[in-house]
Formats: C-alpha cells, sequence, structure tokens
C-alpha cells in the first residue's frame, strides 16, 4: 500500500505508519486526529477510501482518474471533498504542467490523494515528525497547512515565468528569431495553464473562509482567508505576465518587420554599390572608335581604381549613415520554467 499515516491520539501521543484495522478502529472510535496520505491511484488504497472511510464512490472514482479535474468543494456532510491544484515540479515539460490534489476533511481525520509528488504534504510529514505541531490544532488547520503549502509554492513558478519575459523582452527587441518566438508561446500556454486552475480555485478558499462549512471552525476561517488571499496574488501576478505576453508578441511581430526592413536596407546598399559600377563598365564597354582614353596605356587600371574608390565611398556614406550593424548573439534554448528545489516549501534533497 503506498500511503503514510499519523494517529494524534486524545493524550498527545503521535502514532505513526498503522495498520488498516487501526485506521479503521480509529474512524470509529471519533476520537484523536488521523491523517493519511496517499500517494498513486491503486485499486489496493481506493478500496481503503471506500471500505475503511466510507467515501462516496464518485469521491474515489475522481481519485482513480487519471485525468485532471477542476477544483471544487463537496459538502456530504460528515466530511467535506476539495479537489486542489499545484505546479507539477517533477515534468520535465517546457510548459507549467499542474497536479491535482485531493483532500477528504472530516470530524477527526483529513485525507490527502495525489498521482505526483507534492512538497507539501513532504513539507507536513516533517512537521509532524517534529513536533506533530499541524494535527494539534484540529482537522482544519491540518488541511490548511496542507493547502497553504500548496499554494504557496505556486509563487517560485510565477516568478520564473516573470524572469522568463523579462529574457523574452531582451531578446524581442534585440534579436527576434524563431526561437524566440517559440519561448513566447510556451509563456503564454503556461500562463494560461496556470490560470484555468486557479480562476476557479479562488471560488473553492472563498466558501472555505467564508464560513459555509461547519466543519471548519470560525478561528480558521481566517486562515482560509489568507491562503485565499495568496491565490489573489497569484493570479494577479499571473494575469500580469499573461498580458505582458500578449504584449511582447505585438512587439515580437514589429521587430521582424523592422528587421525585414533592414534586409531591404543591405539589398539597397548593393544596388547603392553596383548602379554606378554598372554606369563606368556600361560607358566604357561602348565600341565607339574615338573615345578617350581607349588607347591610354592606364586606362583600365584607372577605371577599376574609380570603381574601388566609388565602393568604399558608398560603404563610407552608409556606414556614416549606421546602415550598419555588428551581428546579434543566438538565444540559447532553455528549459524556461525549471524552479530550483531549495526554494519549495517541503523540498528535502535526496541522498544517491
Amino acid at each position: 500500500m503506498s500511503f503514510i499515516a499519523y494517529y494524534l491520539s486524545s493524550s498527545g501521543e503521535i502514532v505513526s505508519e498503522p495498520s488498516a484495522d487501526q485506521i479503521d478502529t480509529w474512524i470509529k472510535s471519533d476520537e484523536g486526529l488521523l491523517w493519511v496520505d496517499i500517494s498513486g491511484a491503486s485499486s489496493e488504497d481506493m478500496n481503503v477510501l471506500r471500505d475503511v472511510f466510507k467515501f462516496h464512490s464518485l469521491s474515489v472514482e475522481a481519485c482513480l482518474d487519471p485525468n485532471l479535474h477542476s477544483p471544487k468543494v463537496d459538502d456530504f456532510g460528515s466530511h467535506l471533498f476539495m479537489i486542489l491544484h499545484g505546479i507539477n515540479y517533477v515534468s520535465q515539460s517546457d510548459i507549467v504542467e499542474t497536479s491535482e490534489m485531493a483532500v477528504f476533511l472530516g470530524r477527526n481525520f483529513v485525507v490527502s490523494q495525489h498521482n505526483n509528488t507534492l512538497y507539501c504534504t513532504e513539507y507536513v510529514r516533517q512537521m509532524i515528525e517534529q513536533d506533530g505541531r499541524p494535527m494539534k490544532r484540529g482537522p482544519d488547520f491540518l488541511a490548511h497547512t496542507l493547502i497553504d503549502t500548496l499554494i504557496d509554492n505556486v509563487l517560485p513558478t510565477i516568478d520564473k515565468m516573470s524572469e522568463v519575459a523579462e529574457d523574452i523582452e531582451e531578446e524581442v527587441i534585440r534579436n527576434p528569431q524563431q526561437a524566440t518566438l517559440e519561448e513566447l508561446l510556451k509563456l503564454k500556454r503556461s500562463t494560461l495553464r496556470v490560470h484555468r486552475v486557479m480562476a476557479p480555485q479562488r471560488e473553492v478558499l472563498n466558501k472555505l473562509s467564508r464560513g459555509d462549512y461547519s466543519i471548519i471552525g470560525s478561528e480558521a476561517k481566517m486562515f482560509y482567508r489568507d491562503v485565499y488571499d495568496h491565490l489573489v496574488r497569484i493570479e494577479d501576478l499571473n494575469q500580469t505576465i499573461r498580458e505582458r505576453a500578449d504584449s511582447l508578441l505585438a512587439t515580437y511581430l514589429s521587430s521582424v518587420s523592422n528587421r525585414q526592413n533592414e534586409t531591404m536596407k543591405v539589398l539597397a546598399i548593393v544596388a547603392a554599390i553596383f548602379m554606378p559600377l554598372t554606369l563606368l563598365a556600361g560607358i566604357y564597354g561602348m565600341n565607339f572608335e574615338n573615345m578617350p582614353e581607349l588607347k591610354w596605356q592606364w586606362g583600365y587600371f584607372a577605371v577599376l581604381g574609380i570603381m574601388g574608390v566609388v565602393i568604399v565611398f558608398v560603404l563610407w556614406r552608409f556606414w556614416a549613415g549606421k546602415w550598419f550593424r555588428r551581428g546579434r548573439r543566438q538565444m540559447k534554448r532553455m528549459n524556461p520554467f525549471a524552479v530550483a528545489p531549495e526554494k519549495l516549501i517541503g523540498y528535502v534533497k535526496r541522498k544517491k
């Protein structure tokens, strides 16, 4: 079975790694506080949710379904069922991906389920093993710690997206190219993915913080309101980056147009150089018998010299007019939204 569990007894003793029979006994006793974290969606784990906790079949099916679901909160009377989203830091995709966490909140238990590694559960586990702090204030505060850490771990990705937007802005002005456009489109798609889950998640946190559910005590409402404020800030920052990406796309198209003008300048320079040379070659290529300089010994070399002087003069004139620019650096391809794990709450450095 791929889950971890901790039980805080009424006497303040913490028991870890309990058996399924112990979990069943503690739930029926309606005493203490039990936290079960399920990583994955195996049939054995789902049987625990269905047979031991007696959760609704629709909730269990949502946990078993590998597809992502929209954030929501359902009230089943004896417990709340919530679906929330954070950032998937396990994925190696160039586009930000979200990860789903299901939370069951009851009178004396909290059950969390996720298919990908979430640092918020690692963080809560560390705190419980240190002093049991997240469990000592009740199930609503334990669920708050999970949700708060899940939301706070979105901020490093938002900060990274902002840094990527700055790099793209510099490249758009300096050297718009295909790689720049690709990175810009990745940024836009990432902001859309974040917005797709954070916008409905605001309503979920709003319901939890305004007292719609009796399981969440009056003292905990203020803490859920704080998480809601964090989520509003994240959504505002993401919307700012999204608008910035739209502006950068317009700037990119304008820069490409200016770059095409630079190409036309090069063609104009080439035409300006060869037009007087063509004129000289045309004049001295005529076959009249009485043309001057035809029998001059140094005439050929003199014409070549004049052509060279014309070339140098035309090039100097364009250089003085600042038509020439140095070569530009290429934008390196990168994994744009990779966040240093040390910035994430609950990150544990794994020993090799």
